[in-house]
C-alpha cells in the first residue's frame, strides 16, 4: 500500500501573511528597517515589475539586514517570532494538517521562507520535515548574508521534494499552496489544493 505525503507551503497557506516581512518588522528596529528599505527600494521596485529575480531580491534584502549577525542571536529572534506565527496561523490549514496526521500521513512544510524561523513553530507541532531556504554561516558562527541552498521556490520546490522522495510511484502526494511559487509542486501532486483545503 502506498504511503500518503502531504506537502504544505508556509506563507499564505499555513500562515495568512508573508513571514519574511513579518520577521523583518519583528527583528529590526523601525528606523533601521525604514532606512534599509529605502536603500533597497530600486531592487524591490524592479522585483515588483518582474525585472529582478525573486531569489536575488530576497538574498539582497536578507543580507542587508542580517549579514554579520551571530547565528545564536538570529535563532533567538526566530524562537521568539513563533508567537507572531501562531497568531497568524490559518485555522483551516492547521485542521487539515491535524487531519492528515490522524490518518497516519506524512506531513511536511515546503517553503521559500528561511528554515530557521519556520522550525520553532514546526517543532511545536511535531512537524519534523522542513524543506525551506537555508542560510550560510561562516566558521565563526556569523551569518554571511548568502543562502546555502537555492531559494525554495517554483521548480526548486520540486527538486528539493524529489531529492527526499525520489520514487514517485511509491506514494500519493497531496499539495497545498497559494501562489505562483507553488505551481510546479501542485503540478507534481496527485491531489492539489490552491488556496483551499478541501
Amino acid at each position: 500500500m502506498k504511503k500518503t505525503i502531504a506537502a504544505f507551503d508556509f506563507d499564505g497557506t499555513i500562515i495568512k501573511n508573508d513571514s519574511l516581512w513579518s520577521f523583518l518588522k519583528f527583528s529590526i528596529k523601525t528606523p533601521n528597517l525604514i532606512l534599509g528599505l529605502t536603500v533597497l527600494s530600486p531592487i524591490l521596485i524592479l522585483y515588483k515589475l518582474n525585472l529582478f529575480s525573486n531569489w536575488k531580491a530576497k538574498q539582497m534584502l536578507f543580507s542587508y539586514f542580517y549579514k554579520g549577525m551571530p547565528l545564536r542571536e538570529f535563532d533567538d529572534y526566530c524562537s521568539q517570532f513563533m508567537f507572531c506565527i501562531t497568531k497568524n496561523v490559518n485555522s483551516d490549514a492547521l485542521s487539515k494538517i491535524l487531519s492528515h496526521r490522524k490518518n497516519g500521513d506524512e506531513v511536511l512544510i515546503i517553503s521559500a521562507s528561511i528554515e530557521n524561523w519556520i522550525k520553532p513553530w514546526a517543532d511545536s507541532h511535531d512537524l519534523n520535515t522542513i524543506l525551506a531556504t537555508k542560510i550560510e554561516i561562516d566558521n565563526s558562527g556569523y551569518i554571511t548574508g548568502r543562502f546555502l541552498t537555492p531559494n525554495c521556490y517554483g521548480k526548486e520546490k520540486v527538486l528539493r521534494f524529489l531529492s527526499l522522495y525520489p520514487n514517485r510511484n511509491d506514494y500519493i502526494l497531496y499539495g497545498y499552496g497559494d501562489s505562483k511559487g507553488d505551481k510546479e509542486l501542485l503540478g507534481l501532486s496527485d491531489y492539489s489544493f490552491y488556496r483551499k483545503f478541501n
